[in-house]
């Protein structure tokens, strides 16, 4: 977020309303918040993700939907104390206090570092809120100036990386560097355990560019089936997400940092973004004949996750 408005014109951020810009953010969060699955859960830890390294679990967010990231309080004043004592933020957060916590929950996480936090006095109901730091990609927001074009970029990647079309708490491990180009710390164990390669996923929620998703592998069989059905596809653009398109492979627009580990950049319809690039456990995918009826699977006749009748039997 930039630290005067004429900044943001240069960036190119809408000069929308911190109401509108948090209300977009909640929408594209809320939409899968209201799938079938139920609704969100904050503070539901996942286990420990990509920065074992670090105290706190990172979190998968239910139902992330994130379109038009723009801001207005906290583009100016950053996120900070300043940006959250704004009129609009307060009008904002008051229309659903425990989801717009939620949402607070992950930006503050994707955005902060590990052992900061922003601490939000409700002056109309007395109730105090606080929101831990944990992978500290965009720094300068953190501290009060308005995010650089690369801080907009890998903060809606990160958004992006914890939806879940299903509404379930997934454990990742989310690999790439902040808009600084800090390494997110990671270990040989933790590669180990989430051995499953699974996406990459960049875009710009900030200025309506949208959210973008890309598969590190390859599409799943037609027996596998997944809770992380926005970032991993198995039959192209079926699987996508509200505000999350799936375009294809990661192989086919990024680049790898010199690592291997992870991707450095993405260009996409000729923008190049700062990606995120994520791993899961083997667990996470399931197939239709293991013995298990999994929640993405369905009775029926056949073998695939649909129509699985050794898992889940005969529908009737």
């Amino acid at each position: 977020m930039e630290r005067k408005l004429a900044g943001m014109a240069q960036q190119g951020i809408p000069r929308v309303g911190l109401q509108q810009w948090l209300w977009n953010l909640m929408w594209v969060l809320g939409v899968a918040t209201t799938a079938a699955c139920g609704p969100m859960e904050p503070g539901v830890e996942a286990e420990a993700s990509s920065l074992e390294t670090r105290t706190q679990a990172v979190k998968t967010l239910n139902g992330l939907s994130v379109n038009g990231l723009s801001v207005n309080g906290l583009s100016v004043n950053g996120l900070s104390v300043n940006g959250l004592s704004s009129v609009e933020f307060r009008q904002w957060f008051n229309q659903n206090p425990a989801e717009h916590d939620a949402v607070m929950e992950y930006v503050s996480l994707c955005a902060m570092p590990a052992g900061t936090s922003l601490t939000y006095l409700n002056p109309s109901t007395g109730l105090s809120y606080t929101w831990q730091g944990q992978l500290g990609l965009a720094p300068d927001w953190s501290v009060g100036q308005a995010p650089s074009r690369k801080e907009q970029q890998v903060v809606s990647a990160c958004l992006a990386a914890h939806v879940n079309k299903f509404g379930k708490h997934v454990p990742l491990s989310v690999l790439g560097k902040s808009a600084k180009g800090v390494p997110i710390p990671f270990t040989d164990e933790e590669l180990a355990r989430f051995s499953e390669r699974e996406s990459c996923f960049f875009g710009n929620f900030f200025n309506g560019r949208g959210g973008f998703a890309a598969n590190d592998r390859p599409r799943l069989k037609d027996t596998e089936s997944t809770s992380r059905a926005c970032g991993l596809a198995s039959r192209g653009t079926e699987e996508s997400c509200p505000a999350v398109a799936h375009v294809g492979f990661c192989d086919d627009f990024c680049t790898r940092d010199a690592s291997s580990k992870y991707y450095a950049q993405c260009t996409y319809q000729g923008e190049t973004f700062v990606p995120l690039t994520t791993r899961i456990k083997p667990q996470e995918i399931f197939t239709c004949g293991d013995g298990v009826c999994q929640f993405t699977e369905s009775c029926g006749n056949g073998s695939v996750p649909g129509s699985c009748k050794a898992d889940c039997g005969r529908c009737g």
